[in-house]
Formats: C-alpha cells, sequence, structure tokens
C-alpha cells in the first residue's frame, strides 16, 4: 500500500468518525470543562458576579455538616440498594433457569416495574405510602400496628426511597444475570451433580463463580447509577424530612438551581464525578481480570 493509498484510507475514517466525536464532545467533554472551571469561582447565576477563589468552594463544601449528611445518605443509599437489587437479581435468576409452565407471562410481570417512568413509579409509591389513605398502612393496621410515617419519619424516608429503587431496578439485575446463567452450558451444572454436589454447594463453588463477570457488571451499572440518584429524592421526598433523604445530586441542585450557588454546585458535582469514576475504574479493572 503506498502513502497515498493510506492517507486515503485513514482519511476516509477519519471523516467517518469526525460527527460522533463532535457530539462526544458537545455533550460531555465540554460540560465536563465547564464544571470544572465553574467549581473554581465564586459565582452566582442571578448577580453573574464572578470571582476566582480557586479551590475554596470544595474546602467549604466538604467541611459543612449538611453535605456530610448528603454524601452518608447517597453512600449508604447507593450500598444497600445495589446489594440488594444484585441479590434479588441472582435468586430471579435462578428461580426462572429452566422451562416451567407460564414462564413467559411471570417474566413480563418481573419486568414490568423497569419499563416504567420514573415518575409515574414515585406516584403510585407515594400514593402507597400516604399516612392516611396509603395501603401500606391500612395494611399494618389490619395486623394492630400503627401506622408509618414513610416518607416523613427521618429513620425510615432513606429506607422507603430505596425500596422504590429496589422495586424498579432488581429486574435489571435479573435480566444481565440471567443472560449469563443462560450462556452456562448445562452440562457443567450435571457433572458438578455427578460429583456429587449438592444445590447449594453447585451454586456456591459453580453457578455463583461462572456468573461472577455479569453480577460485577451489576454492581459497576447499579452504583453507577445509585450513587447519582435524584429523580426518586426530589418526586417523593425532595431530600426531607430535614435532610434525611438528601442526596449529593439533590444538593447540587438545590445549590445550582434553588440558591444559583453555580461554583459551589459545580464543586459538589466534581465530587460526585470523582467517586463514581473511581468505583467504575475499580469494577472495570476487576471485570477485566476476570476475563483474562
Amino acid at each position: 500500500m503506498t502513502v497515498l493509498q493510506r492517507v486515503r484510507r485513514d482519511s476516509f475514517y477519519y471523516i467517518i468518525f469526525a460527527p460522533a466525536f463532535l457530539v462526544i464532545v458537545f455533550l460531555t467533554i465540554y460540560p465536563v470543562l465547564s464544571v470544572l472551571i465553574n467549581s473554581l469561582f465564586d459565582y452566582n447565576f442571578l448577580s453573574a458576579d464572578k470571582e476566582l477563589i480557586g479551590f475554596e468552594n470544595f474546602v467549604k463544601i466538604i467541611g459543612e455538616a449538611i453535605f456530610q449528611r448528603a454524601f452518608l445518605n447517597t453512600v449508604i443509599f447507593s450500598l444497600v440498594a445495589t446489594t440488594a437489587e444484585a441479590t434479588l437479581g441472582l435468586i430471579l435468576a435462578l428461580l426462572f433457569y429452566g422451562r416451567f409452565a407460564g414462564k413467559r407471562a411471570t417474566m413480563t410481570a418481573v419486568i414490568f416495574p423497569m419499563m416504567l417512568s420514573t415518575m409515574v413509579i414515585c406516584a403510585i409509591w407515594k400514593t402507597m405510602y400516604h399516612h392516611d389513605i396509603g395501603v401500606l398502612n391500612y395494611l399494618i393496621g389490619v395486623l394492630g400496628m400503627e401506622p408509618v410515617g414513610w416518607l416523613t419519619n427521618k429513620r425510615v424516608a432513606l429506607f422507603s426511597v430505596m425500596i422504590v429503587d429496589i422495586w424498579q431496578w432488581t429486574p435489571f439485575a435479573f435480566i444481565i444475570i440471567q443472560a449469563g446463567l443462560n450462556s452456562v452450558p448445562p452440562e457443567l451444572f450435571e457433572a458438578a451433580g455427578i460429583d456429587g454436589a449438592g444445590y447449594f454447594r453447585t451454586l456456591v463453588h459453580v453457578t455463583i463463580p461462572v456468573l461472577f463477570s455479569q453480577i460485577l457488571m451489576v454492581f459497576l451499572l447499579r452504583t453507577i447509577d445509585t450513587f447519582r440518584v435524584f429523580d426518586k429524592v426530589y418526586a417523593l421526598t425532595q431530600g426531607g424530612p430535614g435532610n434525611a433523604t438528601e442526596t449529593v445530586s439533590y444538593f447540587v441542585y438545590r445549590e445550582g438551581f434553588s440558591f444559583f450557588n453555580i461554583g459551589r454546585a459545580s464543586a459538589a458535582s466534581v465530587y460526585v464525578l470523582l467517586v463514581i469514576s473511581i468505583i467504575a475504574g475499580a469494577y472495570i479493572r476487576r471485570i477485566l481480570k476476570q476475563e483474562v
């Protein structure tokens, strides 16, 4: 291949790739750079005052009790919701392994929550959580128990928001893990049975190790999503009662769109970006190591 032919070939690839690259730059790189730059300023959107203060926003925010509470809520939410979704997804995948009557209809019912809009789901659950007319308090009232302030009790509110997320996204974990389970040759499980391994021993020593990459993928995707949770908090509690359910993403929203402190909101966003990048990097490294 001559030099001219090589240049023509490379130019063709660059021309084809250019539109996608420009979209990535516009939708990803430019916003990230803007956030990084704004985080270094004392910038109020309403007054348009903009003063370079370096890393002062980062220092102030990380020392504030409200941000620390929001960060702790986010970590708890992410750990509990992700672990519950991966565990329930694995259990559902095991239950749906093989053939049985009504499997298609049952699977449709199981994955149905994932197909609904988050706002619709939050409206449904907010009605169910209602202190006076909610079905949950009605059921526990039938059992002779006192009604619970699902979204108004500081001790319960964050847990209530977690339940909604778990209900919506467990089907996602189920689909990924089931796809991995269906790709495993049945002979592998038959060989374990011939060797005298019972169901739980096969599960621990064969099934879970084989599905380890899929389980890690679920943890990666759901950890990223739950760590930046905003929509459910906004729709169900708006960070209340007090700051019991405030997450870092809601803190960013409140600083940026309620108080118009763009610099502080950008600094908090950078913290979220750093944490998610570290978590994603660790998961991806483990997944790639597992494949090798």
